[in-house]
């Protein structure tokens, strides 16, 4: 069974996955129907991402230590490198930051946003992500996957993920592949690769990838923001070069989307490993899924109706 009770046609008319708006084309919403993305050339600015760099620096050495936040380390380089960017390769939840949650606030990403979700807009989950200089074993790569798996909220099609470029993003440091179209499917059973050094934790991926289906990699550059569906199949590369990678993101949904039950489904077996990891952190005892992301979202925009 499936979670995922979204019909390939969410609303009648020509456009099933973007709302009428006078901001994009009808060629970028028809692009957007056809592929499940759609990349906005240089839509944040060097000085933004300036910031979000130095907080980022703040953060890897410990400087600053924001409530929530959940830092994803390399500790086999902290020996070489110490506390710094050399060893941290993702932060997650910095709802609690202030400098970094300006990206899901910034006025130039919600005019965007507002396209997909409509004027009541949550920032529910947040990342940056600093790709490593990988070894063999690929340790940082994302296998191909469908974020609404790790959502328990619906419906799909007034969820977007707003994802730029902190730096030229291109193949041989791992930029993100897509396989256009895949976000007309249903949500697909995800876990863990069996791949020796490929295991990160919560790092799941497509049980059954469809290697027919054509990838296209996304090169952009720094300030390029991609939306895209949350079923759109996508993953990420390793990182060949000798820098980072790195990219900042936020998933929004309509504060009108509403909680589901997740018993009885593919996402069943997340659920449980996303409860085990809260408790053992914050030493719970009860805790549901749904406050997990309760205590995660935050209004940017509008008014919070049901998330």
């Amino acid at each position: 069974p499936t979670s995922a009770q979204v019909s390939v046609a969410p609303h009648s008319g020509r456009f099933c996955y973007t709302l009428d708006n006078d901001l994009l084309s009808t060629e970028q919403r028809q692009f957007y129907e056809d592929n499940g993305y759609l990349l906005i050339k240089n839509l944040v600015s060097d000085q933004d991402i300036e910031r979000f760099r130095k907080e980022l620096m703040r953060i890897c050495k410990r400087e600053v230590k924001p409530p929530g936040v959940m830092i994803m380390k390399d500790e086999s380089r902290r020996s070489q490198f110490g506390q710094s960017e050399n060893v941290v390769n993702k932060v997650q939840d910095f709802q609690e930051d202030e400098e970094l949650f300006r990206y899901c606030t910034l006025p130039e990403v919600l005019k965007y946003v507002e396209c997909f979700t409509g004027p009541n807009i949550m920032a529910m989950h947040t990342m940056l992500i600093n790709k490593l200089p990988d070894s063999d074993k690929q340790t940082f790569l994302h296998p191909m996957h469908q974020d609404l798996h790790y959502f328990p909220f619906r419906p799909a099609s007034r969820i977007v993920c707003a994802w730029t470029a902190m730096e030229r993003a291109h193949q041989d440091n791992g930029c993100l592949v897509v396989q256009p179209g895949t976000h007309k499917t249903a949500l697909k059973p995800h876990g863990y690769p069996e791949w020796e050094g490929k295991t990160n934790k919560l790092f799941h991926g497509l049980l059954d990838e469809d290697e027919k289906i054509p990838k296209v990699h996304l090169v952009m550059e720094k300030g390029d923001t991609v939306f895209f569906h949350p079923l759109l199949i996508h993953g990420s590369g390793i990182n060949r070069t000798s820098g980072f990678r790195k990219s900042i993101s936020c998933h929004f949904a309509s504060s009108e989307c509403h909680y589901i039950d997740v018993k009885n489904t593919t996402q069943e077996h997340l659920e449980k490993e996303m409860l085990e990891m809260v408790c053992k952190k914050y030493n719970a005892t009860s805790v549901e899924l749904k406050d997990i992301w309760y205590f995660r979202a935050r209004l940017v925009q509008g008014e919070r109706i049901n998330l």
